[in-house]
C-alpha cells in the first residue's frame, strides 16, 4: 500500500521512509504541506503521515484542506508532532486528523497506527458494497429465496467451529470469521457473465455448456482481482477473489478451474464449497426437489476426503442441527429480487429460472439422487 509522508525535515523523512519500506509500504515524500496536497489530489494516496510544523502549509491546515474536498475514497491522516497536551489534540482532531504520533516516533507504534488506518480504510462502505454485488449476481436466479443469507450463516458456523478445535485454530480468528461471513455471498458473482441459455437451462448441461459454466469462477475472480489491485488495503477483496475462484475445487484435485488439491485450495474456498453444496441439496429448483436435511448429511459425509476437506466435513457433522435450524429459519424468506430477472443479451424470454450448480456432467453425486 502507498503511504505519503509530508515532512520538511530530511532526517525524519528518511527515517520514516526506511521504516515504512521495511514494513512493506511504498513511500512517497512531500517536502511541505502544499506539495503533499497536490500529491493527494492525484488519488494515489489514502494513507498520509504529516508533520505538524511545515512551510507553505502546516499539518493541521493540510488536514482541513483534505476534509474540505470530496474524494473518491477516504484519506486517513496521522499527524506527527512534538506538541503535547489537550489543546493540541483538540486542534488536530478539529482540523480533521485521524490519529497522532509523537516525535521521536517508535517504529512499533507507527506500525500499529498504520494498521489501524488500513483497517478503517478497508471498512469504508465494505458491508453494503459486498452484499449489493452479491445480490446483483443473485438477481440472475431469484427463485432461490434467501440463498445468500443462508450461505453466509453456514460459512460463519463452519469457520467458528474450525477455529475452536483442531489444527486450523491458529489460522482462524474472529477477524477471519468476519471476513468470511462478509465475502462468502460473492462466490457466484461471476455468473453475471454466463449466458442465460446455459445458466437457466432446466436440464443437465452438455460438456460444451459445462465448459461455459465453469467460466463463472474465472469471471468472478478476475473482476474482484481488478478491484483489489486498486484497493490493496481491502483485505476482504482478496478473500472474496479466492472464494470466487476456488469454491468448485475438490479436495481430491478433480474440481475446477485449476484442479487444486487439498490445502492448495484456500481454506475460505473449502469452507464455502461445503456450504454451497448443502444449500443446493436442500433447496428446490425447477429441475429438482429440495432434498431432506438427512439426505444432505449423507451426501456430505460420503464426500469426506474426495469432494470436501475432511476437517470441514467433521465440523459440519458437529453442527448439522444448527444447519437445519438455519435452513428452516430462511426456508420461506423472500429474495429482494422476487419477480425481477436480469437477462444477458442472448436470453430467451421463456427460459425458466433455475440454478446450474448441480447439473454439470462431472458427477457430484450418484444417480440415486437424480443429480449429476
Amino acid at each position: 500500500m502507498r503511504v505519503l509522508i509530508a515532512e520538511d525535515d530530511a532526517v525524519t523523512a528518511e527515517l520514516l521512509e526506511a521504516t515504512l519500506q521495511e514494513f512493506g509500504y511504498r513511500v512517497t515524500i512531500a517536502r511541505d504541506g502544499r506539495e503533499a496536497f497536490h500529491a493527494i489530489r492525484s488519488g494515489k494516496y489514502r494513507l498520509v503521515i504529516s508533520d505538524w510544523e511545515m512551510p507553505e502549509m502546516s499539518g493541521p491546515e493540510l488536514c482541513r484542506r483534505i476534509r474540505q474536498r470530496r474524494w473518491s475514497g477516504y484519506v486517513y491522516v496521522i499527524l506527527l508532532t512534538s506538541h503535547s497536551g489537550v489543546e493540541s489534540i483538540v486542534e488536530g482532531l478539529d482540523a480533521g486528523a485521524d490519529d497522532f504520533l509523537t516525535k521521536p516516533f517508535d517504529p512499533h507504534e507507527l506500525r500499529v497506527r498504520l494498521s489501524v488506518g488500513q483497517r478503517i480504510l478497508g471498512l469504508e462502505s465494505r458491508d453494503l458494497t459486498i452484499f449489493a454485488l452479491a445480490k446483483l449476481a443473485e438477481s440472475r436466479d431469484p427463485e432461490t429465496g434467501a440463498y445468500l443469507e443462508r450461505i453466509r450463516e453456514y460459512c460463519r458456523l463452519l469457520a467458528e467451529e474450525l477455529g475452536r478445535t483442531g489444527t486450523l485454530a491458529e489460522e482462524i480468528d474472529g477477524g477471519y470469521v468476519e471476513l468470511l461471513y462478509l465475502t462468502a455471498p460473492l462466490h457466484d458473482i461471476g455468473k453475471v457473465g454466463i449466458p442465460d441459455r446455459v445458466l437457466l437451462k432446466p436440464a443437465r448441461l452438455t460438456s460444451q455448456e459445462f465448459a461455459v459454466m465453469k467460466q463463472h469462477t474465472l469471471i468472478g475472480a478476475r473482476t474482484l482481482e481488478a478491484v483489489a489491485s486498486i484497493n490493496p488495503e481491502a483485505q476482504y477483496l482478496r478473500m472474496a477473489r479466492d472464494i470466487a475462484l476456488t469454491h468448485h475445487e475438490r479436495y481430491d484435485g478433480t474440481g475446477y478451474p485449476d484442479g487444486l488439491r487439498g490445502e492448495q485450495i484456500p481454506l475460505c474456498g473449502r469452507i464455502t464449497a461445503l456450504a454451497d453444496v448443502y444449500d443446493a441439496l436442500t433447496s428446490r429448483r425447477v429441475y429438482k426437489p429440495a432434498f431432506s436435511h438427512a439426505t444432505a448429511v449423507q451426501v456430505l459425509r460420503e464426500g469426506r476426503g474426495t469432494q470436501f476437506d475432511p476437517r470441514v466435513v467433521d465440523a459440519f457433522l458437529e453442527l448439522q442441527d444448527d444447519f437445519e435450524l438455519i435452513r428452516a429459519r430462511f426456508e420461506n424468506a423472500p429474495s429482494m429480487f422476487d419477480g425481477v430477472r436480469l437477462q444477458t443479451p442472448d436470453a430467451c424470454s421463456d427460459a425458466p429460472l433455475v440454478s446450474a450448480d448441480l447439473r454439470d456432467p462431472h458427477p457430484l453425486f450418484d444417480g440415486s439422487l437424480g443429480i449429476s
